[in-house]
Parts: structure tokens; sequence; C-alpha cells
């Protein structure tokens, strides 16, 4: 940020101001300003003052006094003005300039040398090629994004879901290791949006902890939680208080003064982290290395594996990326994450505890999931005292008894597991977990279907399905009405006004107004939400129904082939496998359901509650192509391909007019065989009225 020179000229500035009463001219304000803003940068960025706090402080206090005395010189970017005075209420949704994807995860050094391989087939690299790789710190905090314009900071936002944030711009205006103005035009860039993490270093994290101990308040779990709660703060100078450090580590989308995007002017991720380095933004450093191959790459991740406890952040991993953003570019993106970077996640951290009990609980589908109650245990920052036993066959295969001494880990870092218990321990009081034959809330005989490991109560009425089938039709995932939590769904079941889910359209919002803690902003605005979802499209209304099978993305698949929900009773299941990645399991799950002439009259009595059943202009499906080489065609990938990867073969195929499915049937026109092409490639011969082509003969037809 300040070559030497300007350091040494900024020091004896300071040095000046203190000895000597500064005037109030522009000029000399701009001075002290400049000279407050480097000595942030020493002590928030690169943690090495020059000065004393108490100098510092006496030199911001020399700004605060003449800004005070002459109003017309105070800028927003002014080092006074990081905290706004104005409390938020609500924190608007804004988009980011780019999705915020998430990152593919690795364990191992054979996961890396997978990705590079990959990387060098999707970029199409001799394999004998290195390809050089930027590694970073994974931090443990809360993601943000900064949108910089004409050089100055003009917002910040949350990660959110992505696509869209919380706008947090006020708050982290109060980080200090954010500068407020950076010169992005120095280098032909009047807007910028920068990728970041918001941290609390540990030795920080143990003091807050400490005094609300000793202010009697509860304390933090983790240094992740502290971080992202700040970011929420309503009033910026509480998001001060915390000490958060914002970790800049990407430059996500720039663009020039005619909106030009120039991201593909800055070759490299390392001259991009070099470049905001320059600017005065806190970056990793020693904790970040360029690795000429994928071997250097596993040394550093294996190494700060073994350094992560001497560290004075919280990281979960380390991050690996493709230098160079012309390969980047060849790489791409799945709907989830870039392909041209991957999480190196270290070893989970491990504790032995006790297993107390055991409690079965029921399901939205009926699903009977046994849960393991232990004595409570620090693990990887977190308490745990509730592990997910998953079914009955895991118990049996780990052995596990009531009583048992067991080794719990939190795999990569996040899901708490019992690793296996430690029968050396055991002193004979332990006793064996007998697994439930009936239901534990309604009775019923339970079922194990075939070819599936968990127990499953049948009985669609029984109380506690109806409960978290309730639960799951209100979430964010499903009808996402916004406010409708699950505490709200258990008290108003327990009150007799949820029994099924057009329960939840006719609620009396007059009586909701009076109860206790509730009142009658809190009632209009739960019926806001609701009279909103009910304009929902044909993909959140199905997977709102908790169906077996049924997810998100099968929901939103089936949402762009029929224009009425209801349309589908009339489907078969040789129909329904024609799309691209339904099976017959799924398939059979949805006949079942629309065969149900109780979920027919549901979805009626839903229609007349105002519950909009038609497809909506955003699940339309694109039109197909007319005149391309496989037009009118289905198509089925079988193998693992070379040349490229199976979801790039599929966005050729539909480029080229072809339909993709799923399966090998009578429906089938071409089967593309890679490597090892299996049993598909042996139904597709017996059927005889296949095509079938190598992956070579397919990116011919295509090419021609």
């Amino acid at each position: 940020m300040y070559l030497k020179k300007k350091q040494k000229e900024l020091y004896e500035r300071s040095k000046q101001f203190l000895n000597e009463k500064t005037t109030a001219t522009a000029t000399q304000i701009d001075d002290l300003r400049e000279a407050i803003v480097y000595h942030e940068w020493r002590y928030y960025v690169l943690n090495d003052p020059v000065v004393s706090d108490f100098e510092y402080d006496q030199l911001y206090k020399q700004l605060e006094a003449l800004e005070t005395a002459n109003l017309d010189l105070i800028t927003p970017d002014s080092p006074t003005q990081r905290v706004s005075n104005d409390l938020t209420s609500d924190f608007p949704t804004v988009a980011h300039l780019i999705p915020m994807l998430s990152l593919d995860n690795s364990y191992n050094a054979e996961d890396l040398r997978d990705f590079d391989q990959r990387i060098h087939e999707l970029a199409m690299i001799d394999a004998e090629t290195d390809i050089e790789y930027v590694v970073e710190p994974k931090f443990d905090g809360g993601s943000i994004a900064l949108v910089y314009e004409d050089d100055r900071l003009v917002r910040g936002a949350t990660r959110g879901n992505g696509t869209q944030g919380d706008e947090i711009t006020n708050n982290m205006r109060a980080l200090r290791s954010i500068p407020l103005n950076a010169s992005f035009s120095n280098h032909n860039i009047k807007k910028v949006e920068l990728r970041g993490e918001a941290i609390i270093r540990l030795d920080n994290f143990e003091n807050i902890n400490k005094k609300r101990e000793e202010a009697e308040k509860s304390v933090f779990a983790n240094p992740r939680n502290a971080a992202t709660g700040a970011l929420r703060m309503k009033d910026p100078s509480e998001t001060a208080s915390r000490g958060l450090e914002a970790f800049i580590y990407q430059l996500g989308y720039a663009e020039d003064a005619d909106g030009n995007d120039i991201l593909k002017s800055i070759p490299t991720h390392h001259e991009g982290i070099e470049m905001l380095a320059s600017l005065g933004f806190k970056v990793p450093t020693v904790e970040r290395k360029l690795c000429k191959n994928i071997n250097e790459v596993i040394d550093f991740c294996l190494e700060w594996q073994d350094k992560r406890e001497g560290y004075d952040y919280e990281i979960d991993g380390m991050v690996v990326k493709v230098n160079h953003l012309s390969i980047q570019e060849k790489c791409g993106y799945t709907s989830h994450h870039p392909r041209w970077a991957i999480a190196f996640k270290f070893k989970a951290k491990q504790a032995t505890t006790k297993l107390l009990n055991v409690e079965f609980q029921v399901g939205k589908i009926g699903q009977v999931t046994p849960v393991a109650k232990l004595e409570p245990v620090a693990l990887a920052g977190v308490t745990v005292s509730s592990v997910s036993l998953h079914n009955e066959d895991f118990i049996q295969s780990k052995d596990l008894h009531l009583g048992d001494t067991v080794l719990v880990e939190r795999a990569g870092d996040v899901i708490p597991y019992i690793v296996k218990a430690l029968p050396e321990l055991r002193d004979g009081s332990e006793t064996k977990i007998e697994y439930p034959t009936n239901c534990p809330s309604c009775q019923t005989e339970l079922v194990k279907p075939e070819g599936e490991a968990a127990w499953r109560c049948e009985n669609y009425v029984c109380e506690a399905q109806v409960l978290r089938r309730l639960i799951h039709h209100v979430s964010k995932d499903a009808m996402n009405i916004d406010g409708f939590g699950e505490k709200y769904v258990v008290r108003f079941n327990e009150l007799g006004w949820l029994d099924a889910v057009p329960d939840i359209y006719r609620l009396d919002y007059e009586k909701m107004s009076e109860l206790e803690g509730f009142g009658q902003r809190s009632a209009d605005n739960l019926k806001e939400a609701i009279d909103t979802a009910k304009n929902n499209g044909i993909a959140r209304l199905l997977y709102s129904f908790s169906i077996p099978h049924i997810g998100r993305s099968v929901s939103r698949k089936f949402a762009t082939e029929v224009e009425d929900i209801r349309d589908l009773k009339d489907w078969t299941e040789e129909q329904m496998v024609e799309i691209e990645d339904i099976g017959p399991k799924v398939a059979q799950e949805l006949i079942k359901f629309f065969e149900n002439e109780k979920n027919l009259a549901l979805l009626d009595e839903l229609e007349s509650l105002g519950v909009n059943m038609k497809r909506l202009n955003s699940e339309v499906k694109q039109e197909a192509i007319t005149d391309g080489v496989f037009s009118g065609k289905t198509i089925l990938f079988t193998g693992k391909l070379q040349i490229m990867s199976r979801t790039d073969a599929k966005a050729k195929a539909v480029a080229a007019g072809a339909k993709p499915i799923s399966a090998v049937s009578g429906n089938l026109d071409i089967l593309v065989v890679g490597e090892k092409p299996g049993s598909k490639l042996k139904k597709a011969n017996e059927l005889g009225t296949v095509t079938v082509m190598t992956e070579e003969e397919f990116l011919e037809k295509i090419t021609d």
C-alpha cells in the first residue's frame, strides 16, 4: 500500500501532528486523515504498529475535533465515519455481482491428485505438464462480499444463499481492516466485487468470552458464531466492539469505466491478491503459497494441518485454486462450486465421551432415526451432546451399547460422528441398544422397505410425521414462509390450529395477535408471508409435500414439464424416467402420491385457499433445438469419459438438440460409451435399436 519513502513521510507527519496543533485547512485535515489510515493499516492489516495506542488515539481525537468544528470538510471515507450512528432494524437483500459458490471438498492427498487430474482433463493440458496452484487458509468465519465503485466502499453483504445476501455496509465500514477507499482506478477498475471472510483472532475471542462471563452473559461457543453474529448486529458500534478482521481472498468481479469485464486483464489469482495487498487489504501472506504443481500443494496442506493449532485464527482446512485465470475459465463451474478450486479439509478432531441414551425420532416420511445422547464434550470449537446413529445397521456395525465410552469426531469439522465404541473400557454395566418394533409416536408396527436401511412408520397420519411435514412445508427450501419457524408450527399445533397442511392457509390472525408474545404486527407479518408463499410455483409446492425421494432438484425438473401440478397424475413411469436423472424409484413414489385420492383432494383444497397450482414463467422449459445434429433424439452417457466431463458432455448434447435421459429403455436413441461402460452397454446392444458411439465419434458428429 505504501512505499518505504511514503511510510517514513507519514510517520514523521504523525509525530508533527502530535507535537503541533493542526489548523483546520482542508489540506491539513486530508494529511491527518492519510496519516491515521496509514496507522490503521499498520495495526489492523500488518499487525505491526509504529506508534503506541495512546498516540493513535491522540491523532484520532485531533481529527474528530477538527471535523466537528468544520462539518463541511468531513468526507464519507474519513476514519471518523467508519461507525454509523444509524441503527438498522432489518437488513435488505442485495444481489451479488456474480454468485458466491461453495467449494468441493477433499480430505487426503489422493483426493488432491484426483482434483489435479480433473483439471488437466478439463483444461486439456498434457498430464506431464505442471499446473500452478495457490493455496490459502480456509478461514472459519462469516463470508462477505465488498463492492467498491470509483475507489470507495459502497456496499458490503453477507454470502446469503450465494446469489444474494443481506446488505451490511455500515457494519463493514466499522471494520478497520477494510479500507473505506482503495485506488482501484490506478488499475483501470471502476467497479469491483471482492470476496472475503470476517473472523476473530483466537486470543481476542478468549477476551470477549471472559468479559461476557464477568458481565454474566452467555459465552460464545466458538469464534465462528461470534463473527457471524457480529456481521448482522443492528448497531455497527457493537460490530466494531467484537474486533472482527476481514481477510480478502478473491477478486470476484471487476469492470472498467465502460462497463467491460476486465478481470481477465489480471492473468493470475496470485497477482490479483498481490494487487489487493498493495491497495491496503488484509490478505493471507505467510499462510499463502504459490505452488508449481500438485505435489507442492499436498506438502503445504499437510504442513498446515500440523501447524493449525498454533495459528492465530480458527481454520478448518486449506483452499486450493488454479492460479491462471485462463485455465480457470476452461474448467468452468457447476451449479454448486467452481471446478478450478477445492477445499482440503483437515483431519477431524476427536474426543471420547459416554453414550448415555438413544432417542428414536420420527421424520417427515416416517423414517425412524436413532439419535445418541452423549455426555457433553468439547469438539473442534463446539459442545457436542447429540449425534445421529443413522439406522439399526449402523448401531450393529459399531457394536454400540448404552454406557459405552465412544470416540467422537467432527467429520470435516462440521458433522459429529461416532467413530467407534471402546469395548476395552466396559465394566459390565453397559446394555444392548434395543431398536423399537413399533413407532415411538403412534405405536404402528414399523416396516423396512426392500433395499432400504431405515425402518419406517407407514401411518401417514402419525402425529410425529404430521408435525415434521408441517415444519418442512413452511421451511425456507420448501414454501419459504418467512418468519414461520419450527417454534410457531409446534405452538400452533399444540393449540389445535395446525393439524394438516391446509390449516396453514386458514389461520385465524385475529386470535394469533392475542397470543402472549405475538401481537398484531407479528400476525400481520406472518399473514403477508403466507399470502406471498401462495404464489410459489410448482417446484416449491411439490417439494413441500415430503414425498420420499422427491428433493428440490427433482421437483424443479418436473416443474418444467407440466403446466399444472395435477397434470402429473396422468404420467406413466416410462414418461417420467425419460427426464434426465429421474429413475424408477422416484417415478414410483410420485405415481403413488398422485394415485392417492386424498392427495388430489388436498391439492384442490389448497387451490381453494388461494395456493397456486400453475407453473411460473421462470419454470417454463427452454425451447428444444430443432436444427441440431441430434434434434429429436434421446441420449445417454455411460462409463468414464476421457476427453470431457459428464456435465460438459450433456451440455454439448443439449446444444446439438438431444434430450439426455438417465436409463436404457426402448425410448433411448443414442448411447455414448466411455471407459468401462458396464451393464448399460449390454442392455443397449440387447435392444438392437440404440445407436452406440464412442466419445470421439460423438464429438466428431457435433463438430462436423
